[in-house]
This record gives C-alpha cells, sequence and structure tokens, in this order.
C-alpha cells in the first residue's frame, strides 16, 4: 500500500509538469517576422539574430550580382545567334532566384528572407521533423509568405540529391545545421546554380578549435590545432572542406566573407564549375607547423603555380610541387619541436568589394535590423583585414610566453609599421596581430619592451623556453614609437567590433527543444549547482516518503479503531 500511494504522488506531478510543458506556445517577433513555437521540440536560438541579419544583407547584394551576372551569360549567348533574339530574351525571359534553406526548424529565417530580401522568387524551406514542418505552416500562414515559401518535409541530403540537374538547382543554399556541417556539404555543393551561393554555419568550434584534433580530421579531413588563432584557423579548415567536397565535382569556390562569431562560424562562398580551376587547388590549400614553445605557425603549401609561357600562350601557368619541410627540427625562435595540423585554406577568406558593398547595403533605410550596430563594426574590422595574411599572432600569448608585462597594442602594431611591414587586427580576436612581418621580428620587438620591462629572473630560471627566447639577440632595430595610422578607423569612431556575451548562459543550444524562457532553460543553467539540486531532490523525497508513511501509520490507526469499536 505505501508503494502504490507513493508512486501515484509521483505519477500526479508527473502529469501536471508534462501538461505543463505541452501547453508552453511562445511568439518571438525578430525583424518583419513573428512566429509561434506551436510544437514541443522544434529549436529555435535568439543568440543567432546576428547571423540571420547578416544573412539578409549578403543574400540582397548577392541576387542582384547572380542575376546580373546570368543576364549577361544569357544576353552574350543570344547575341551570338541573332539581335532579334537578343530583344526577345530581354522582354520574355526574367532571371529566378531561388533559395534553399535546408534546416529550417521554425521557419523564421525563411519568412525573414521573404519579406526582407528584394530579389527572391522562391523558398524551400525542409525540415526532416513532422514537428517542424507543422509550426513551419502555421508560421508561414501568419505572416503571409505562403505564396513565396514551399515547405518540404524531407530529408536534407536526399532534398538536394533530387535537386543536383543543372535545370533545378537552386540559386542559394543556407545551411545552418546543429553541429557539424559536413554530413551535407556533398549534396549542397552539387545542388547550387553554377554562380550561385552557399551559406553554412558551424557550431562545434570545440572540434575546429583543436580539443579534439582527430574528430576534427574525421569530420573535417584537417587536423586542428590548439592555437590562440584557432577561430580564424576553424574557418580555413571548413573552407579546405568545402573545396574538397567541390572539387570532387569539377567545381570550386570563391570565399565572399567568411565570420567568426560566438560560438560559431559562418561562411559565404560562391560555387563554380571549371575543371581547369580544380588543379589550383593545391595552391590554395597549406599544412600547418605549430611551435609547441613559442606557438609560431609555418605554413607548408601543398602546391604551387610559376609562369610557364609558350608562343600560343605567353601567359601559361604551370603547376608544380613545392619542396619541404620549410621548417627545421627545431623553432629557430624557442628550439621546441613542432606539431602538424591542416590542410586549410591560405587563399583570401573574404572579398573586399564585396564587403563594402555589404556595409553599402546596411546604410539602407529599408533595413530594420537587431543587430545593426554589430555588423557594421565587424564589417569595418573585416574590410580593414590583410586578405593575403593567413592566420595572426596574439599578444597576450606572446607576452605571457616570457612572462612579461602586457605591451599596449597600439605599440605593437606601431613598432611593426615603423620597420616597413602591415599589420591590421583580425575580426575574430581583439588581441589579434595579423601582419607581414617574420615571426623572427615580432619577437624582437618582445625582447626589446623586455630591456625596459625586465622579467623577474626566478621565473626565467624556472622556464628555460622563456629563457632561450629572451637570450637571443636583437637582429633587427625596433623603434617602438607611437604613429597615428596605428589605431585603425573602425578603433577610432567607436564601432562595436567585439560583441559582450549576448544573453545570461548562451551558446549552441540544446539539439531540437525550445530553447527560450526561464521554464526551458539551456544546459549551462540546468547544470548549475547540480549537486545540490540533487541532495534538495533526495531530501524532499524522503520528506514525502515520511508523509506517505505518517498517513499509512494514521489510516492503520483508524481501521484498528474501527475494528475495535
Amino acid at each position: 500500500m505505501f508503494l502504490k500511494v507513493f508512486y501515484n504522488i509521483i505519477n500526479l506531478t508527473s502529469r501536471r509538469t508534462l501538461a505543463m510543458e505541452v501547453s508552453t506556445n511562445k511568439t518571438i517577433k525578430e525583424g518583419p517576422a513573428v512566429i509561434s513555437l506551436v510544437a514541443e521540440k522544434v529549436f529555435y536560438n535568439p543568440v543567432q539574430e546576428f547571423n540571420r541579419d547578416l544573412s539578409i544583407l549578403v543574400l540582397n547584394v548577392f541576387s542582384k550580382d547572380y542575376k546580373a551576372e546570368k543576364n549577361a551569360q544569357a544576353q552574350k549567348k543570344a547575341q551570338n545567334k541573332s539581335i532579334d533574339s537578343t530583344i526577345e530574351f530581354a522582354e520574355k525571359n526574367e532571371v529566378e532566384f531561388t533559395l534553399l534553406e535546408a534546416l529550417s526548424a521554425t521557419g523564421l529565417r525563411s519568412i525573414r528572407y521573404a519579406k526582407e530580401v528584394a530579389d527572391i522568387t522562391k523558398i524551400v524551406a525542409n525540415d526532416i521533423s513532422m514537428q517542424a514542418v507543422q509550426t513551419m505552416k502555421v508560421n508561414f500562414e501568419q505572416n503571409q509568405v505562403s505564396h513565396m515559401v514551399e515547405v518540404s518535409h524531407d530529408d536534407a541530403c536526399m532534398l538536394m540529391y533530387k535537386h543536383k540537374h543543372p535545370s533545378e538547382r537552386f540559386s542559394a543554399i543556407d545551411l545552418d545545421p546543429y553541429g557539424c556541417p559536413s554530413i551535407f556539404l556533398d549534396a549542397a555543393v552539387q545542388s547550387v546554380q553554377d554562380g550561385g551561393l552557399l551559406l553554412v554555419t558551424a557550431t562545434d568550434m570545440a572540434v575546429l578549435a583543436g580539443n579534439s584534433p582527430e574528430t576534427c580530421y574525421s569530420k573535417y579531413g584537417a587536423i586542428s590545432l590548439k592555437t590562440k588563432c584557432c577561430h580564424e584557423m576553424a574557418l580555413r579548415i571548413l573552407l579546405q572542406c568545402i573545396e574538397k567536397h567541390a572539387n570532387r565535382y569539377s567545381r570550386y569556390i570563391v570565399p565572399l566573407l567568411s565570420i567568426s562569431a560566438d560560438f560559431y562560424i559562418r561562411i559565404f562562398v560562391k560555387i563554380y564549375t571549371g575543371a581547369i580551376h580544380c588543379k589550383k587547388t593545391t595552391s590554395k590549400l597549406a599544412m600547418v607547423y605549430q611551435c609547441v614553445g613559442c606557438d609560431n605557425m609555418t605554413l607548408q603549401p601543398l602546391g604551387g603555380f610559376k609562369s610557364n609561357p609558350t608562343e600560343k600562350n605567353p601567359n601559361q601557368m604551370k603547376g608544380f610541387l613545392p619542396t619541404g619541410p620549410v621548417v627545421g627540427e627545431h623553432c629557430v625562435n624557442c628550439n621546441q619541436k613542432h606539431h602538424l595540423g591542416g590542410p586549410i585554406w591560405t587563399a583570401p577568406i573574404h572579398e573586399p568589394v564585396f564587403v563594402s558593398r555589404v556595409l553599402a547595403e546596411l546604410s539602407s533605410e529599408r533595413h530594420c535590423l537587431g543587430t545593426r550596430d554589430r555588423i557594421e563594426g565587424v564589417l569595418s574590422m573585416v574590410r580593414e583585414e590583410l586578405h593575403d595574411v593567413p592566420l595572426y599572432y596574439s599578444m597576450d600569448r606572446l607576452v605571457g610566453r616570457v612572462h612579461l608585462e602586457t605591451m599596449p597594442m597600439l605599440l605593437m602594431r606601431s613598432a611593426i609599421l615603423n620597420a616597413g611591414y602591415k599589420v591590421s587586427y583580425s575580426h575574430a580576436s581583439k588581441m589579434s596581430i595579423k601582419t607581414t612581418a617574420p615571426a623572427q621580428f615580432i619577437w624582437d620587438i618582445v625582447r626589446t619592451w623586455e630591456r625596459t620591462h625586465p622579467v623577474k629572473p626566478a621565473r626565467l630560471e624556472a622556464d628555460p623556453v622563456a629563457r632561450h627566447i629572451l637570450s637571443r639577440a636583437v637582429a633587427s632595430p625596433v623603434e617602438l614609437s607611437c604613429r597615428a595610422d596605428a589605431n585603425p578607423e573602425s578603433r577610432r569612431c567607436g564601432a562595436l567590433r567585439f560583441q559582450y556575451n549576448p544573453a545570461p548562459h548562451w551558446g549552441p543550444g540544446a539539439r531540437a527543444i525550445l530553447n527560450i524562457g526561464e521554464e526551458k532553460m539551456s544546459k549551462a543553467l540546468r547544470n548549475q549547482n547540480k549537486n545540490l539540486k540533487k541532495k534538495s531532490q533526495k531530501r524532499q523525497h524522503s520528506e514525502g516518503e515520511n508523509e506517505v508513511r505518517k498517513k499509512i501509520t494514521l489510516e492503520q490507526q483508524l481501521t484498528n479503531d474501527n475494528g475495535c469499536n
């Protein structure tokens, strides 16, 4: 009887909790879109509003370029036939811009694309979850975009494979999965039109940032390294992964914009077809030697191209294999050994002209974006980056490795500029130093700074690597005098370059759950003081058991009394 009463209490509590969860119905407003989360297990993450806002701007700029490019190609073909066909094409034909959101969840992104991207003709919103599909249908009707958005209930890869024929390909495909996107890339690179756009998000930053290099290799085909420039390396690992998938089908990528933000990376690349361009891929990839002592990064290209003129083609180029390795057994700076990572993408990860046009689109009055200031700050930094310099140094790592007092960033940048080298920040880190200066000169600056800010002898005695670095002579003259151009424009104008945590307990969220509101806490919040919670639950259970025992004892006493009477 005791167990029966106890289980009844537990089951009643569980049913009340379940009823409360099922009745949960959240309404969310983002930009001009208003959505309702009518299903229990549909994913939504408010922190990625920056991702969605940026994607809207990029698509507005890209769609104009795409239509202009397709019109130019069609008119050129028509001109080769006759002038009349050119006029007929201009009057009767219009280039369609179709977009696939392969993993739609609530449909919020598709709604915003339909309302805020001017040149979109049709959107296909797909999800494998029936709950998500039902939620999307309600939201599309509510936002009056059903005439533009087609709902699809299918596996994302299978849907893209069905559209790999050139006549059925999408103008743009948006992949925003939970975690790693690599399982969708093979289908995606085949399903994008020639000159189309592929938008890819990856949230498994622990894998890409070096915490699990063997997992990174199995997912992305590259070894990640644990280094201060891991966020840019994550971008370059994903780019090489997309290029690898594209090359299998005689296609190649042209990066337009690559962003590291919050807990994810976001990449925008154009896909083209051309077997001859695929041969140039090896010149865009490199292995990375990372010194285990000073963290210096040295690139070993997988291939290269050199001039090979002939009478018929004076501009002909010929591929070659570079010699290696580019480093010795020990690092020249600290006499330590190296780790080997990669391959990574070493060609530019942004197109400066395109970035400038996205910034111009941001100033348009028709866009009402919640993260406008942040987008302006990040894109301003991206435009200032040295686009032909892969990876970067980190100021805290440089001075911290030799136990020095922190050097002012503007002083370091001034010393590099005074020596005739280029320098910039990276949008991925506020302590970044992206420069054309060799590693030896960077350490010369650190050694020069140490002369006026000496390290405590006890620290050097306990650290042979720091002692070896600082004991070397300064090979190049270093001028530590500040200059005005060391302060970039984005910093002078006070742009929001680096965002603080956008929300408490923010992060990628849990897979396929409703991730808003206090009653739907994130994993980080749920795990806080979990041991104390367990103890409290045990205490409540024991108190509940005691109450049940008291009731049972009371009932038995009443029964005995009635029997006696």
